[in-house]
């Protein structure tokens, strides 16, 4: 039972001793720092119930905690706040049983609970993946690591947008100016290949735009009536017509940037158990349209066009199939969630990292699959987040101007390694494992930086500030766990062994009450599908240790036991930092 629980049912108690009166809810809070205490009870919500001075009801609690619950050593009031002293005995305890405890702060899996599938990256297969992208996988990652770690089984998933007219620009450019280049040919990943037609795509349809504009067309109509456009146009109706030619191209670029992206997400450490395709999903999304229609769900428009009527719920209406009876991207996310409980039928909820310019798709693909009758589809959740920034401005695909995602963790890694030779702590490392820790860094510095943040929360993204061995940073983090790393080693005693009775310093009590927090922050960011609230909470653990570190001997204590006890709060912290930022997706180097 957690110290909130005891205090809890002790208040409850008190209230009933007291005032013979019962309430449900009691608030705890960290108390703050320029008062004395370990936890403090706000007393203000007992007003609803006791009318009262809250001066007056809190010193009523606090003598009655005090007399009778063991762990209460003191207290104080302030104002409506009751701040509650709480033994050393109770954390040395509390120690002793997390010390103990393997994957402290995580929860296994029951057999028979529902599971969660966790949707990420869903790139189309026109582009590589740029810094959006990243912060995209990580968020989705991170997101499905935390809630595996708060006991849920987890899936997780992508769907790979392979169809549509954005891939076919990229096909129709290749033909039209790749002289059958490959990436074999060319040295270049396949994503990147794509891509390149793409932006060359663009390039030529704004010419031809300017050509008609020249020649008196208005440029609305110049945009409609681009002959390249046109032709891109009429290869996506001949790969949805089954068109042989079309489609094994179609097959073959695909491919290629199938590839291309495989190395991305291992250098990027995400992973993923299944992956769907929009180009087979679609049709299912089709099938399920025609049995909404004649449900009642959709109707038809005298063009032959599917709508759903959402205006009852405060929206517009949807189009979920175009005139000439084509799929829009509603039909496969209709198809796509179908298909997955299909696939998995003990998922209870999914849960959709994409970008908060989809709110709106997303609300709207939320109530579609309610009224189609689906009973999951209230255990559905859009995770939505903000875009990065870069100083430079916003990327744009199309243009060729967006931070190319392979091309950035080079650029972190190399940005890692110009610190680190700066500040000169490598004496003695082979260039092999130097250029492993500047992956390390790198990576983490990167990963830190776009995690740290709510996800709601709009990013600028500065490569260099993320690179900062002081500070809320990846590397700060990282620097502290191969400090702990290098204390465990030069203790040369048993430290295995439980201590039972120790006055504990300030610093270290400080320490303890951050690592009893743990599990509790685990389970709030499972529940927020918030990764920054572990991120942040490892920032303050670190900080706390440091601030241990700085202020008392560890390894040079007399007291034999004293030494003891803080190598092992050295061990544990070290432990929960690896844990906590391996929820993050984040490596923690030995030596630094």
């Amino acid at each position: 039972m957690s110290i909130q629980q005891t205090l809890k049912s002790a208040v409850q108690q008190a209230f009933e001793s007291i005032y013979k009166t019962s309430i449900d809810t009691v608030e705890f809070q960290a108390t703050r720092k320029d008062f004395d205490g370990d936890i403090t009870i706000v007393v203000f919500p007992f007003l609803r119930v006791i009318k009262e001075n809250p001066v007056e009801i809190a010193t009523s609690l606090g003598t009655y905690l005090k007399e009778q619950v063991s762990t209460v050593k003191d207290f104080n009031v302030v104002k409506g706040f009751l701040n509650l002293v709480i033994s050393d005995t109770y954390y040395a305890s509390k120690f002793n049983s997390l010390y103990t405890t393997k994957d402290y702060g995580f929860i296994k899996p029951s057999e028979n609970d529902t599971s969660v599938m966790v949707e990420y990256s869903s790139p189309n297969t026109n582009k590589p993946l740029h810094l959006g992208h990243i912060r995209n996988n990580l968020l989705g990652y991170a997101v499905a690591e935390i809630i595996k770690a708060a006991g849920k089984k987890v899936y997780k998933t992508q769907i790979i947008n392979d169809r549509g007219i954005h891939i076919c620009k990229s096909m129709l450019a290749w033909q039209r100016y790749g002289n059958g280049e490959t990436p074999a040919s060319t040295g270049l990943k396949g994503d990147k290949l794509v891509g390149n037609y793409y932006v060359k795509f663009d390039q030529e349809y704004k010419k031809e735009i300017q050509t008609l504009i020249a020649d008196g067309v208005a440029e609305a109509e110049a945009k409609k009536q681009a002959p390249i456009l046109i032709e891109a146009q009429e290869m996506l109706r001949q790969w949805e017509a089954g068109d042989e030619a079309i489609v094994t191209l179609w097959k073959t670029m695909n491919n290629w940037v199938y590839e291309g992206f495989e190395v991305t997400y291992k250098n990027l450490g995400v992973n993923f158990d299944n992956y769907y395709y929009e180009s087979n999903t679609y049709l299912l999304g089709k099938e399920f349209v025609t049995e909404g229609l004649s449900k009642g769900v959709f109707f038809k428009k005298e063009d032959g066009s599917v709508w759903c009527d959402l205006t009852d719920e405060g929206l517009d209406e949807k189009i979920v199939l175009r005139a000439d009876g084509t799929a829009v991207y509603m039909t496969q996310d209709i198809g796509t969630a179908i298909q997955r409980i299909k696939d998995h039928p003990d998922v209870g909820g999914l849960v959709y990292t994409v970008g908060n310019e989809q709110d709106y798709h997303f609300k709207v693909l939320f109530l579609i699959l309610k009224k189609l009758g689906f009973v999951w589809a209230e255990n559905l959740y859009h995770l939505s987040y903000g875009m990065v920034d870069l100083p430079s401005g916003k990327m744009k695909s199309r243009e060729g101007t967006v931070v190319d995602a392979d091309d950035l963790l080079i650029n972190m890694t190399q940005t890692a390694r110009e610190i680190s030779e700066e500040l000169g702590k490598l004496e003695g490392y082979s260039q092999q494992e130097k250029d492993a820790l500047y992956k390390t860094i790198g990576l983490g510095a990167l990963k830190y930086y776009l995690l740290k943040v709510d996800p709601k929360k709009r990013i600028l993204f500065d490569p260099a500030a993320s690179i900062d061995f002081q500070g809320n940073t990846g590397p700060f983090i990282q620097y502290t766990y191969a400090r702990i790393q290098s204390i465990l080693r030069k203790a040369n005693f048993e430290y295995g062994t439980t201590i039972e009775d120790i006055t504990l310093h300030a610093k270290e009590k400080s320490v303890l009450k951050q690592l009893t927090l743990f599990p509790e922050v685990v389970q709030q960011a499972a529940a927020n599908y918030s990764p920054a609230l572990i991120a942040n909470y490892t920032y303050d653990l670190v900080k706390e240790y440091n601030s241990f570190y700085q202020s008392v001997p560890i390894l040079g204590c007399d007291n034999e036991q004293e030494k003891i006890f803080r190598v092992q709060l050295s061990k544990k912290v070290g432990d929960v930092i690896k844990s906590a930022v391996g929820l993050l997706g984040i490596e923690v180097p030995e030596r630094m």
